[in-house]
């Protein structure tokens, strides 16, 4: 795939990014992977296929598959009240005096109304038990299902809700659930030293060009274990791990022999659960269990099949799942200042090149 690499390296010469690793892959093996540029400008360290990224956002499908695995086992349903497992979350009313009562599958989709901590309560809660108060203690934004309104407190709820229903801390749930049977053994909310080595540098354009950016603090694995595994968007990984979850979602659920999920489960995740409800970041999208699924292709999705499902990250990270083509497309950058991560000429040129190598 000369073309991906020529149009990934592209990119790069023209300063929108430092450096990228894309994967793109079928139900059964990786057809392209590559990296280009660099992970650390100022040192000029060579970008490396192992390099750890930040995926943020991207952490949202696995936490809604973290939930669907225990739908699976019969332990919860998406149309629980949330306040079933949080009763913190009991007699939510909106501003006005109206009451709520989020379902988990309300969670799932933005639909929950929840509102968001400060940056300071976030960075005062050191586990998902004690940021549940934060975002509980406050008003509704919405009624239940009224709007659809990106909410990182919903999915939060949902990695509470899982260390609730299972009697486990959600990163070990994770680990040993998800990330250990799908060797996926660069994915942790907890990044050790030789996974932190390897991570690619953050970098934003100013003045044309680009400068060294910070990790947000709430985020930061350099704060080590002092802070909560965020199913919001906590988790670090590199592009072949986020590859072996991508593909065991084209096989609906299964991977080398390992089920993780059911094939129903597989379909709910990636159906339209948003009703007509206007929803994501880029027009013609609609809203799955956990994911962005794309209703009418255009603009940056327009190379994709309707019905592709999948997540970007605030960092420009992208992986998107075509189930109709049989394709998954994992991009992995560290820009901070993208004008609209989901939309970017990068994510575009990428997957249009991809998708015309495929088609071949």
């Amino acid at each position: 795939m000369k073309s991906v690499s020529e149009a990934l390296q592209a990119q790069v010469e023209q300063g929108e990014v430092a450096g990228a690793v894309a994967l793109v892959a079928t139900p059964d093996r990786i057809a392209y992977f590559a990296a280009c540029g660099q992970s650390d400008v100022a040192a000029k360290t060579p970008m490396s296929k192992d390099a750890l990224f930040w995926i943020a956002s991207m952490t949202k499908p696995v936490t809604a598959c973290a939930i669907l695995m225990l739908r699976d086992e019969g332990k919860l349903s998406i149309d629980d009240p949330a306040s079933k497992y949080l009763p913190e979350l009991a007699g939510l009313k909106t501003a006005d005096g109206r009451t709520g009562s989020p379902t988990l599958k309300h969670l799932l989709t933005h639909t929950s109304g929840l509102a968001e901590p400060t940056e300071q309560e976030s960075l005062s809660a050191h586990t998902l038990a004690e940021l549940v108060p934060h975002f509980a203690s406050k008003p509704l934004q919405s009624l239940p299902g009224e709007r659809w309104q990106y909410s990182q407190s919903g999915i939060n709820a949902l990695g509470r809700i899982v260390e609730v229903v299972s009697g486990r801390s959600f990163s070990d749930f994770l680990r040993d659930r998800l990330f250990v049977p799908l060797g996926m053994k660069d994915t942790a909310f907890y990044p050790d030293a030789a996974q932190r080595a390897r991570l690619a540098k953050v970098y934003r354009r100013v003045d044309g060009r680009l400068e060294e950016a910070k990790l947000p603090p709430v985020y930061d694995c350099a704060r080590g274990n002092d802070r909560y595994p965020a199913g919001n968007g906590g988790l670090y990984s590199t592009a072949a791990d986020y590859g072996r979850f991508c593909q065991m979602l084209l096989n609906r659920g299964t991977l080398e022999g390992q089920r993780i999920l059911s094939p129903e489960a597989v379909a709910a995740m990636s159906a339209v659960q948003s009703g007509e409800l206007k929803t994501g970041f880029t027009d013609g999208m609609a809203w799955g269990l956990g994911c962005g699924v794309v209703r009418q292709p255009q603009g940056v999705t327009e190379m994709l099949s309707p019905g592709t499902f999948g997540h970007g990250g605030a960092f420009g990270t992208q992986a998107w799942i075509d189930p109709v083509r049989g394709v998954a497309y994992v991009l992995m950058v560290q820009r901070a200042d993208f004008p609209n991560s989901d939309a970017s000429g990068l994510r575009r040129a990428f997957q249009a090149a991809a998708a015309k190598e495929l088609a071949r």
